[in-house]
């Protein structure tokens, strides 16, 4: 994989060219800023930025002021090769707080390992419905330890305004839901997306998450990408490696309270 190239390629892809992750989310472009305005309930963000140091601190101001006058806080998603190199400084400075740093890992499809199979006595059902939908928020919280509402809607929204866009599936012992993935598949973008991926502890090391991302690797390929994405932890990271996937830069989410 040429690193720069891909780098370059998911930027615009992605981050510059971005398209709304939900019915009804919007994206605006405003200055050197490209932004996403959720819908009620929805995920607002900064999803790029081409700032240098002159400009900065007035570019952070101006979207403080825009989602505050909208009632609510919102996302500053940085990446390890944003400039200017002390955007994470200023941004702390204006009142965000900072995340745990992820590792954006990226495989091209068609030299990815695709034949994990879940293990013994676990099988995966596709997410279709606000049953499906409820076993993966309950999944991420035990999973993650954060609450699933944001979730919750950005799912049910996606599944019944444009199912097209979003692959989920839960992964059941017996009955039970013990882990729960989704993907994110915009039109027109070469990158699709994985996410979520969480496993409850008493069933971890077993190969679900790995099984779970073969899984989605192989409807992206069917549907046309040619590289899937992840967002990778410290704990998947390793996973992702052997699996064929590269790490191409860091991303650190940035919150705003409003």
């Amino acid at each position: 994989m040429d690193h720069d190239a891909v780098l370059a390629l998911f930027d615009r892809d992605m981050r510059e060219g971005a398209r709304p992750d939900a019915p009804g989310a919007r994206i605006e472009r405003v200055g050197k800023v490209v932004r996403q305005v959720g819908a009620d309930k929805g995920w607002n963000a900064v999803l790029w930025s081409g700032l240098d140091a002159a400009g900065a601190d007035a570019a952070i101001a101006e979207q403080v002021r825009f989602f505050s006058g909208l009632g609510g806080g919102f996302e500053w998603k940085l990446y390890g090769h944003d400039r200017p190199v002390d955007l994470g400084q200023r941004l702390r400075a204006a009142g965000f707080t900072a995340e745990p740093e992820e590792t954006v890992m990226v495989a091209e499809l068609s030299g990815l390992a695709l034949d994990g199979q879940p293990p013994e006595g676990v099988r995966f059902v596709p997410v279709t419905d606000r049953a499906g939908v409820a076993m993966v928020a309950d999944v991420h919280e035990q999973a993650f330890g954060r609450d699933s509402t944001l979730l919750r809607h950005q799912l049910l929204a996606q599944l019944s305004g444009d199912p097209d866009t979003v692959v989920a599936v839960v992964a059941l012992a017996g009955d039970v839901p013990v882990s729960a993935a989704r993907m994110e598949l915009l039109p027109g973008a070469r990158f699709a997306g994985l996410w979520g991926g969480g496993t409850i502890e008493a069933w971890r090391g077993r190969g679900i998450y790995r099984a779970l991302v073969a899984h989605r690797a192989r409807v992206a390929a069917e549907r046309g990408y040619r590289y899937v994405q992840v967002d990778a932890s410290a704990q998947s990271r390793p996973i992702l490696a052997r699996l064929g996937f590269q790490p191409l830069t860091t991303t650190t989410p940035y919150l705003y309270e409003g």
